[in-house]
């Protein structure tokens, strides 16, 4: 078996995790948590730093070896038994830590987990707040931006650091973003010399060095971070039970509006998600911005009217949710935006090809367009395939429900709406990310 003891947040090994270090052939562990441990000098030890030699040398250790005995006969049948092993990690090793590693390497069944407590768990803690509608994100090793992504969107989030993502990148990010949001900064948890757990605001956080102790940060929105209601499902709160909204759910002008049946698919070729950004172009209501935020993206509406502006935050506001309604004409205010995974254009006028030029050149996944006029359908595709997407459409002409006297009912024609789509293709061999990096149970 490989025994994984987490170490929780500094708190001195049990006397059963120190008879395990006592009695093992290798210790894999950061450097603190080896001398922390107090290692036998005679039992081999690897300091993790990159994953690849402590798992190489854990595989080396489990394989029998065979044994040096003088009056073996046959020494090639006599064999010692798989060295004992004993990883020493941070926190939780199951929750972003070196189990999934491990599992995926040796399978579960070698492995022998003593958990400790997280900092996610401990930070929150310290501020009396609970956390089982917390969304989790990791930042160590990994790009910044879904953890920016979700704190935007959600109102408590928890994003474990690492270096370059600590919470000055973190602060700075939504110090230009959202006005809504207080960092709690976690260092040195657990230990009792050092620990500090601070309230900033993101710019604030954003002017200091923060140093290399820092393991997580809490980002909250204050006025909505705790709530009354009862929780059945841990994490954010689950998707909205429906989507594509009857029009008369968003305050709009003279029925400008993307209608719920364009709505729907468009959506569905958004595939807005947690961790994601969303750029609703031309947003006019909003309607899309806001039914991309109810589905857990972040969002930034872009709309050159005034009144437009006031329309989304009110539509926003009224369903709960956060988009950031940036003031401004297309293409010239994107060049200020952070990159989006996925755009929906649903205006533009004779600027709308370069409008499209200019989201498609940003988007990591997915451009949608919604036009009314066929003239402009050739000149927004091309500037799909220009970009590089693959690109697709279809004409949408519904009729719905109407009622007449008499208790009876006709059919009511809507305008037909063109809606075309570009997605990103994937590079060869690229399939779904992974990280190699662990945040908890490593080096933490």
């Amino acid at each position: 078996m490989i025994t994984v003891i987490g170490t929780g947040t500094g708190a001195p090994l049990d006397a059963a995790a120190r008879a395990a270090v006592r009695g093992a052939a290798l210790v894999v562990g950061g450097l603190r948590h080896l001398e922390a441990a107090e290692v036998p000098a005679d039992v081999r030890r690897v300091v993790l730093g990159p994953l690849t030699p402590a798992l190489e040398a854990i595989e080396q250790a489990r394989v029998a070896r065979p044994a040096i005995e003088d009056e073996a006969e046959d020494r090639s049948a006599v064999t010692t038994p798989p060295a004992r092993i004993v990883v020493l990690a941070s926190g939780d090793p199951g929750f972003f830590g070196i189990v999934r590693a491990l599992a995926d390497r040796f399978g579960p069944d070698a492995l022998d987990v003593r958990p400790g407590v997280s900092s996610v768990a401990t930070a929150f803690a310290r501020v009396g707040i609970p956390w089982d509608d917390a969304v989790v994100v990791s930042a160590h090793g990994r790009a910044l931006r879904t953890a920016v992504n979700a704190c935007r969107a959600h109102p408590k989030v928890a994003v474990l650091t690492g270096p370059g993502s600590g919470p000055a990148e973190l602060g700075a990010e939504l110090a230009r973003r959202t006005a809504t949001r207080t960092l709690i900064v976690a260092t040195a948890l657990g230990d009792p010399a050092r620990e500090r757990v601070e309230r900033v605001t993101p710019a604030e956080a954003a002017a200091r060095d923060w140093g290399t102790a820092v393991g997580v940060v809490l980002c909250l929105d204050e006025d909505r971070a705790v709530t009354t209601a009862a929780r059945t499902v841990a994490g954010p709160r689950t998707g909205p039970g429906q989507w594509a909204l009857d029009e008369d759910e968003f305050a709009h002008r003279d029925s400008m509006i993307t209608k719920f049946e364009v709505r729907a698919l468009a959506l569905a070729r958004l595939g807005p998600r947690v961790g994601d950004l969303v750029w609703d172009v031309g947003a006019g209501s909003g309607s899309v911005a806001v039914e991309c935020a109810r589905l857990g993206a972040a969002v930034t509406a872009v709309e050159k009217t005034a009144d437009g502006i006031e329309r989304i935050r009110a539509n926003a506001a009224a369903h709960g949710v956060d988009v950031l309604a940036v003031h401004g004409a297309a293409p010239t205010v994107l060049s200020d935006l952070a990159d989006p995974d996925a755009v929906f254009v649903g205006g533009g006028g004779r600027e709308l090809p370069a409008i499209v030029t200019a989201c498609a050149r940003r988007a990591r996944r997915a451009v949608v367009v919604s036009l009314a006029a066929l003239d402009r359908v050739p000149a927004v595709r091309s500037a799909l395939l220009g970009a590089g997407f693959d690109c697709d459409g279809v004409l949408l002409q519904s009729s719905r429900l109407a009622p007449l006297p008499g208790d009876v009912t006709r059919l009511a024609a809507t305008n037909p709406v063109f809606l075309l789509w570009g997605t990103r293709p994937a590079a060869p061999g690229v399939g779904p990310s992974g990280s190699t990096s662990f945040t908890e149970g490593v080096v933490q």
